[in-house]
């Protein structure tokens, strides 16, 4: 996971330059592409809950790194709209597979009792991984010329293939189930309970990508006293606080039920959202301060969401048909990444503190949701040990 992170922490910044610098394609056709090439990937999650427990999730894993290595290679030699195109649809839909499965194979590898654990330190790797490459990417904008965008393309080919082949050697305990259990998840289209619990997700899913989407347009356009250069640093450290703090979180919530922990989660989300608001009527002095405090209350609500979300689906999905179940769950996060921009977008132009408020109104809906759920989830997979 940080390799693969790493790789693509290096190349995501720099794929939509590379388009248009080296490629010779427009931006708007560029933005275009990604976003179709997207748009075609919704439909990998669903694909993988059909398969994944006949084939496994490390098969899944390992043949989502080399198709997008085989992607970017793609990207490397070719120069044509539709070759880039093709190479797109397959790195996205890569994505997709590679999220889709990922959860159930650290499921597959790790006892019962150690699932939170194993959570916490595949989405530490992942934010340090990618905060390296990103780090490595801004060292290659500073060279200049068409070899940087070449560099950071060839290093995400390599990385896909270095973690595909190390994974060829991982061997996870996963039993193949019957055929009448591969078909599109009956059980979880009757667990009401748990495609709740995916719409709750689905918010604070929404909650964790809009600081990467809002934070620079909402200080560039509507906080002229905050310098610029602020937004790095508030979103690199966010990046270190994930990078580092989802273990320990882990250890020092043990003790508490996982969902009492992502109420916790929506609450902590609902105070960023207003306090983020609250920086338009506050004193000039008082902006930078406020954008540090708020981005602290929002590290504090991510590092708590993203070592506990993915390990409580993992807990209340039943052991036939896990991987189904974990395949969906990766639909909340699917969703809020197609909603975010345009959700931002529309309400920073009616207002820009609607976006905030609304945003703070979702996440104690979905805490909220999250109580009542919890009186109808199995207590031990709200119970961390």
């Amino acid at each position: 996971m940080a390799i693969d992170s790493f790789g693509g922490g290096c190349a995501g910044p720099l794929l939509l330059l590379y388009f248009v610098r080296v490629a010779g394609i427009p931006l708007g056709t560029a933005g275009l592409m990604l976003t179709v090439a997207t748009m075609f990937s919704i439909a990998a999650p669903a694909a993988v809950g059909v398969v994944i427990d006949r084939v496994g999730p490390r098969n899944l894993v390992i043949g989502a790194q080399f198709a997008q290595g085989l992607a970017f290679t793609g990207f490397f030699f070719g120069r044509s709209l539709w070759l880039l195109f093709l190479c797109a649809l397959v790195t996205t839909t890569g994505q997709r597979v590679f999220w889709s499965a990922i959860f159930s194979l650290l499921a597959d590898i790790a006892d019962p009792g150690d699932r939170d654990r194993w959570f916490g330190l595949g989405g530490m790797m992942q934010a340090a991984g990618f905060g390296l490459g990103a780090l490595a990417a801004g060292v290659l904008l500073s060279i200049g010329g068409d070899t940087p965008f070449l560099v950071g393309i060839a290093v995400n080919a390599v990385t896909f293939f270095v973690a595909g082949v190390l994974l060829l050697g991982l061997r996870a305990r996963h039993e193949a189930q019957a055929a009448q259990d591969s078909g599109p998840a009956p059980l979880l289209r009757k667990d009401k309970a748990f495609l709740v619990l995916i719409a709750a997700n689905t918010i604070l899913a929404l909650c964790t990508m809009m600081i990467g989407v809002a934070l620079p347009v909402y200080v560039t356009e509507a906080l002229p006293e905050a310098p610029k250069w602020i937004v790095g640093v508030l979103l690199a450290a966010t990046s270190v606080v994930l990078a580092t703090g989802q273990t320990l979180v882990v250890r020092h919530t043990e003790q508490r039920r996982r969902t009492s922990v992502l109420v916790l989660t929506g609450v902590l989300w609902a105070v960023w959202g207003v306090l983020m608001a609250a920086l338009l009527h506050v004193p000039a002095g008082l902006v930078v301060p406020g954008l540090v405090l708020a981005t602290v209350v929002f590290a504090g609500a991510d590092v708590l969401h993203a070592a506990t979300g993915n390990a409580l689906a993992a807990a209340v999905a039943p052991t036939v048909g896990r991987g189904k179940y974990l395949s969906y769950w990766q639909y909340s996060f699917t969703f809020a990444s197609v909603l975010v921009p345009a959700f931002f977008a529309q309400l920073f132009e009616v207002r820009e503190e609607l976006p905030w408020v609304t945003l703070s109104v979702l996440a104690l809906v979905a805490a909220a949701t999250i109580v009542v759920l919890e009186r109808v989830l199995p207590d031990a997979a709200t119970r961390r040990t």
